[in-house]
C-alpha cells in the first residue's frame, strides 16, 4: 500500500515525511521574509536558517527519523556544497567592477598570500600540539578552515554589479572569498599526501599537478569561458535570439559549462568559477543584462544556502557536539578571535589602509559553505583515520556554526561603525 499518509484509507496521522514538507515549506516561507528588506536588521539571515536547522535536529530527534550523517553520507553534503559555493563564486564575480590590476588588488593578494598560508600554518600547529592530530590531518584541518566563504561574506561584501562604489575593504572581503575557496585545494592535497604517503617523493607531483597546473588551467579555462559565454549571449540578445525574460539563467547554464569544463580537465573549477564571473563581466561592462544574469546566479545562491545552513544545523546532536573535544571547541575562539586578526594584520602591515578598514577585514573572516565542502571532500577520500575524519568534520561545522551566529548579528552594526568614514566620504582617515 501506498505510503502517503493521503492515499491511506480511513483516518491518520502525518508522517515523519509530511511533516519535513510543511516544515520545508515554513522554511522558504521563512526565507523569503529573511532576505526582505535583510539590511534593516541586525541580523543576516543565514542566522534565521541556522537557527531552522537547529529546530528541526530537535524535531529529527524526537521523532527519530533516520537523517544524514557527515561520515556515512560524506559525499552527499560534497555535492550539495559544492554546488552552492560553485554557483557563489561565479555570482562573486559578477559583482566585481574593479578593473584587474596589481595596485587595485593587492589588498586581496596580501590576504591571499599572507593571511591564508599563516592561518592554515597556525591552525595546523595548534592541530598538533594541543588537539594531538596527526601532521598530516592537522595540515586538512588547516587548509578547510582557511578560507572565508563567498555565500556568507555577501552580507559584508560588494552589492551587486553597478549598484554602488566599492569601497577598499568591501572589495577586499569579496575578492579573498572569491579567490581563496580555490587557492585552499592545494593545501587540502598537501594534508593529504602527507596523510597518506609520508617523505617527500610526492612533492614534484603535488607542486607540478596540484599547485602550477590545477591552478593556472583553472583560472585559464575560467577567463576564457565566461568571456566567450558573455560574448555568444551578447550576440544572441542583440539579435533577439536569447529571451531577455531568461537572462538569469544563463548564470546558471555559464557556472556550470565552466565547472564541468574545468573538471574534466583535472583543474580548479572554483577558481575557474570565480575567474568565469570575472570574465564574464569584463565584457560588455555596462550591457543592462549583467544585472539580470547576476540576479539569476543570487537566487539560486540564497536558496543552495538556505538549504546548506538548514542541513548543518538539522545534524547537529549530542554526541556530534562531544566530537570536536575540549581542544576542538577551543579551537573556535583561536581561529575566530586571534589568528583572523593576527594574521591580517601582519598581512596589512605598511599597507597604509585606515585603522578602522583594518579593523573590518580582521573581524570578518566569514566561515561558512565553503569549509564544509573541504571537510566533506576529506572524510569522503578516506585516507585519515575515522576519528580524525570525524574531529575534523565537527570542528569545522562548529567553527561555521560560531561563526554564522557572532558575524550574523555584528554584520551590520560593526559594518556601520568602522565604514562609517568610508560611505560618508569623509576627508580624514585614521591610519
Amino acid at each position: 500500500m501506498p505510503s502517503s499518509v493521503a492515499a491511506e484509507p480511513g483516518f491518520s496521522a502525518a508522517d515523519p515525511y509530511a511533516v519535513g514538507l510543511l516544515f520545508l515549506g515554513i522554511a522558504v516561507f521563512t526565507a523569503v521574509g529573511a532576505l526582505s528588506h535583510q539590511h534593516e536588521r541586525a541580523f543576516s539571515a543565514s542566522l534565521v536558517y541556522l537557527g531552522l536547522g537547529l529546530l528541526a535536529a530537535v524535531g529529527i530527534e524526537l521523532l527519530g527519523v533516520p537523517w544524514v550523517d557527515p561520515v556515512r553520507d560524506s559525499k552527499l553534503i560534497e555535492r550539495a556544497s559544492e554546488m552552492a559555493v560553485v554557483i557563489a563564486l561565479f555570482a562573486t564575480g559578477l559583482k566585481l567592477d574593479r578593473e584587474l590590476s596589481a595596485v587595485g588588488w593587492r589588498h586581496v593578494g596580501r590576504l591571499l598570500l599572507v593571511a591564508m598560508p599563516l592561518t592554515i600554518a597556525t591552525v595546523a600547529l595548534f592541530g598538533t600540539l594541543v588537539m594531538g592530530l596527526s601532521l598530516g590531518a592537522a595540515i586538512v584541518l588547516g587548509a578547510v578552515l582557511a578560507p572565508t566563504d563567498p555565500v556568507l561574506a555577501g552580507d559584508v561584501g560588494v552589492g551587486p554589479p553597478g549598484e554602488e562604489d566599492e569601497s577598499e575593504p568591501n572589495f577586499a572581503v569579496t575578492g579573498e572569498a572569491g579567490l581563496n575557496d580555490g587557492l585552499a585545494f592545494p593545501f587540502v592535497f598537501l594534508g593529504l599526501f602527507v596523510a597518506q604517503e609520508g617523505g617527500t617523493d610526492w612533492l614534484s607531483e603535488w607542486l607540478g599537478a596540484d599547485v602550477l597546473y590545477a591552478v593556472a588551467v583553472g583560472v585559464g579555462i575560467g577567463v576564457v569561458s565566461g568571456y566567450s559565454i558573455a560574448a555568444g549571449a551578447v550576440w544572441l540578445r542583440d539579435r533577439d535570439l536569447l529571451a531577455p525574460d531568461l537572462d538569469g539563467w544563463l548564470a546558471i547554464a555559464a557556472v556550470l559549462t565552466i565547472y564541468g569544463l574545468t573538471e574534466v580537465a583535472g583543474a580548479y573549477g572554483f577558481l575557474a568559477a570565480f575567474a568565469g564571473g570575472l570574465a564574464f563581466r569584463r565584457y560588455e561592462h555596462d550591457h543592462e543584462y549583467n544585472r539580470r544574469v547576476h540576479d539569476g546566479a543570487e537566487i539560486v545562491e540564497k536558496f543552495s544556502e538556505l538549504a546548506l545552513i538548514l542541513l548543518l544545523g538539522s545534524m547537529v546532536t549530542v554526541t556530534a557536539l562531544d566530537e570536536p573535544g575540549v581542544a576542538g571547541w577551543l579551537l573556535v575562539p583561536f581561529l575566530l578571535l586571534l589568528v583572523r586578526p593576527l594574521s591580517v594584520s601582519a598581512a596589512l602591515l605598511g599597507s597604509g589602509m585606515a585603522r578602522s578598514e583594518r579593523s573590518f577585514l580582521r573581524w570578518f573572516g566569514v566561515r561558512g559553505i565553503g569549509s564544509l565542502y573541504y571537510a566533506a571532500v576529506v572524510v569522503t577520500a578516506g585516507v585519515l583515520r575515522p576519528e580524525e575524519s570525524s574531529t575534523i568534520f565537527w570542528t569545522t561545522a562548529a567553527c561555521v556554526i560560531a561563526s554564522v551566529v557572532i558575524h550574523g548579528v555584528t554584520a551590520d552594526p560593526l559594518a556601520r561603525r568602522w565604514l562609517a568614514p568610508v560611505y560618508e566620504g569623509a576627508d580624514g582617515r585614521e591610519t
